[in-house]
């Protein structure tokens, strides 16, 4: 009886110590399910308001599921009150893996869009020669005076962001290379201007293997408009129409600006090229008075890298290489058919001669407006003194307008006429200086009626409007072919 005892008594022991484990291993059981639960509904949801941890962890749900449940929240949150605190996630592209030969700073020059172009040529670059890209330094010591950074004028993160796959890009040099720079350890120059793309692997590369950090110091047209690889010419595009925009400020104001001239119905931009140092440059003195060409001639001895000082007007006027003036630009669209009550919104900076010399376009155009009329002076106060934060105003604008018309083939003409092909071939009327200025004189003397006058401009102007076609290309003229910013076909859909 007493060895029966023990028996039972030890296995009682092992059957409670049995169901302790098994409790033990189910609550553990239940307690990892219960866990992983947990992280796979954390991670569903986890793109949006998931602690940054469990977006490395993997996933138990295929990815068509992930993409499904990703979807599902994306349009749960377009639908979401405005009061929601989810915000949409932002995809970046991943970051393009290659062995960094160096470091490249760029300081552009010029005015906005001429610098827009530099940036593109030299992300292109830096691309081709596996270089990281400084963020480029604008101009500050050109004619405009403007001390904006290179982020107050773009998005600098968007830009950095954006073409994270295709080249790196710092907002400064790490801290071992600037000591580097700071002790004169680098190399600066300026790049031969419209060269192709081999001059910067067979002469930038190896300053750049050498010295590890190479400064180009001037960067407009320092890249060929022809003959590159079909990748060059797109990552160009990409980013001009993709990685370079403009600070929410400037957008916000710009689409401002649109909302304001749509509400009136459709709207004209010109871009009305006739400022102060514009004509002081070219030698362009067309209906001055004498006052006027004295002061204009006096500015353009005092600027020193303006290389041309002795300059015959009326040669280069009809040329075609002076910019139309008020005047003449009011002749112009009238023979065009443009309807006189069009709004006309002049981008521009401060016409030359004032109200004197705009005179004849308001007379014959009624409805011409400036940032300045549409936009409480308070609203413009932050971009005072900044031209190239304003000329980005006249951008946004001119990219949006029913039509655009340049005066003059300057950067911003061309650029806006690019941009334009690029978003659909909107209408550009590309102006026929040589033959306008004939026709306008021939007018002006009576030996062409009014009838005649008009039907030849709108013939000139027929196949002048921002349609479909291939780039001119003048293989030992460069300078003289057509801008690859202007018609970018490579990048169109046409």
């Amino acid at each position: 009886m007493g060895g029966g005892d023990k028996s039972n008594s030890n296995s009682s022991s092992l059957n409670v110590l049995s169901q302790a484990r098994m409790i033990l291993w189910m609550t553990r059981g239940m307690t990892t399910l219960l866990l992983w639960i947990c992280v796979v509904q954390l991670l569903t949801v986890g793109e949006i308001w998931g602690p940054r941890l469990l977006k490395t962890w993997p996933s138990c749900y295929s990815s068509q599921q992930i993409n499904n449940n990703n979807n599902n929240i994306n349009n749960n949150i377009h639908s979401a009150s405005s009061n929601s605190f989810l915000e949409n996630k932002v995809y970046l592209p991943p970051k393009r893996a290659y062995k960094n030969n160096g470091y490249l700073m760029v300081s552009c020059n010029g005015g906005l869009n001429q610098m827009r172009g530099a940036i593109c040529d030299m992300v292109a670059v830096a691309r081709y020669l596996n270089v990281t890209l400084i963020v480029p330094e604008l101009d500050k010591s050109s004619f405009w005076a403007d001390p904006s950074d290179f982020e107050d004028i773009f998005d600098v993160d968007h830009f950095i962001r954006s073409l994270r796959d295709e080249v790196r890009i710092l907002k400064e040099l790490p801290p071992r290379l600037k000591r580097r720079v700071e002790r004169g350890n680098f190399r600066s120059l300026a790049p031969i201007s419209w060269s192709d793309i081999s001059y910067y692997h067979n002469q930038i590369l190896p300053l750049v293997q050498r010295f590890k950090v190479v400064h180009l110091n001037r960067t407009d047209a320092r890249l060929a408009n022809n003959g590159l690889p079909l990748e060059i010419q797109k990552l160009r595009c990409r980013v001009n129409f993709s990685g370079l925009k403009f600070t929410p400020q400037i957008e916000e104001l710009g689409e401002k600006v649109v909302k304001i001239l749509r509400k009136k119905g459709p709207f004209l931009v010109l871009h009305l090229r006739y400022e102060m140092d514009m004509l002081a440059f070219s030698g362009c003195t067309q209906g001055c008075n004498t006052e006027e060409v004295e002061e204009l001639t006096r500015m353009r001895y005092a600027y020193t890298w303006w290389k041309e000082k002795e300059i015959n007007s009326d040669f280069k006027r009809k040329e075609g290489l002076c910019p139309m003036t008020p005047e003449e630009t009011a002749l112009i669209l009238h023979a065009l058919r443009i309807d006189r009550n069009i709004q006309i919104y002049i981008a521009a900076g401060e016409i030359y001669g004032g109200e004197r010399r705009m005179a004849s376009l308001a007379s014959e155009f009624p409805n011409l407006v400036r940032k300045e009329t549409l936009l409480d002076p308070l609203e413009l106060g932050f971009f005072q003194n900044h031209s190239s934060q304003m000329a980005a105003l006249d951008y946004l604008v001119s990219l949006e307008s029913d039509i655009f018309v340049p005066t003059y083939d300057g950067n911003m003409a061309r650029v806006v006429e690019g941009h334009r092909r690029y978003l659909g071939f909107k209408k550009t009327i590309r102006l026929d200086r040589k033959v306008l200025v004939d026709l306008i004189d021939r007018y002006s003397e009576g030996s062409l009626n009014w009838e005649d006058f008009s039907n030849a401009v709108k013939e000139v102007h027929a196949d002048r409007m921002g349609r479909p076609a291939r780039r001119v290309m003048i293989s030992d003229r460069p300078k003289e072919e057509e801008y690859f910013y202007a018609n970018p076909y490579e990048c169109l859909d046409s």
